[in-house]
């Protein structure tokens, strides 16, 4: 096969591609670009939808385990917070136990948001999934979670343990 050939040839035949990093920023790419198409209009990016999501789940708590349940540097989380304190989504209020910490609390408004989206983040899970078989689902986020598990130490931003359920 000449250069030029070579050159013109289909860009999924290259080695790159059948790499799991790269296949894996590919998928995060899309399942970006679904969340956002499937969310318009509700103004939320999925950083923020999951830190909304964490504080409906878990109840109220300070920044710095919010960051950790979350996944997320406490840079990335202090801005996350800020945008949604913003827009009165989330707010910030006394902490019983300490009073040097404020607890972060999802407000009426963040609930209403986190309603609405509902349905459209199921359907971008949906979509993402849609290539694979049932079977084939339970598996792929069976093993998307042993890898991020195994892993999570060497994320610059790890998974602290959750709360117990």
């Amino acid at each position: 096969m000449s250069t030029e050939s070579a050159k013109q040839g289909d860009a999924g035949d290259a080695h790159v591609h059948g790499l799991p990093g790269h296949l894996i920023r590919r998928c995060h790419q899309i399942a970006v670009a679904l969340f956002l198409e499937e969310c318009a209009g509700q103004d939320v990016t999925p950083i923020q939808y999951a830190v909304l999501s964490l504080l409906r789940e878990y109840g109220s708590m300070d920044q710095i385990t919010l960051a950790g349940y979350a996944a997320l540097n406490r840079s990335t989380t202090g801005e996350v917070v800020a945008r949604l304190e913003a827009r009165g989504l989330l707010d910030r209020g006394d902490n019983p136990e300490d009073r040097r910490v404020r607890l972060l609390h999802l407000t009426t408004k963040g609930a209403r948001l986190l309603d609405r989206l509902e349905v459209p983040v199921q359907r971008v899970q949906e979509r993402i999934l849609a290539p694979l078989s049932a079977a084939e689902r339970t598996r792929f986020i069976d093993c998307l979670d042993r890898i991020a598990t195994a892993n999570n130490e060497f994320s610059r931003a790890p998974l602290r343990s959750r709360p117990q359920e």
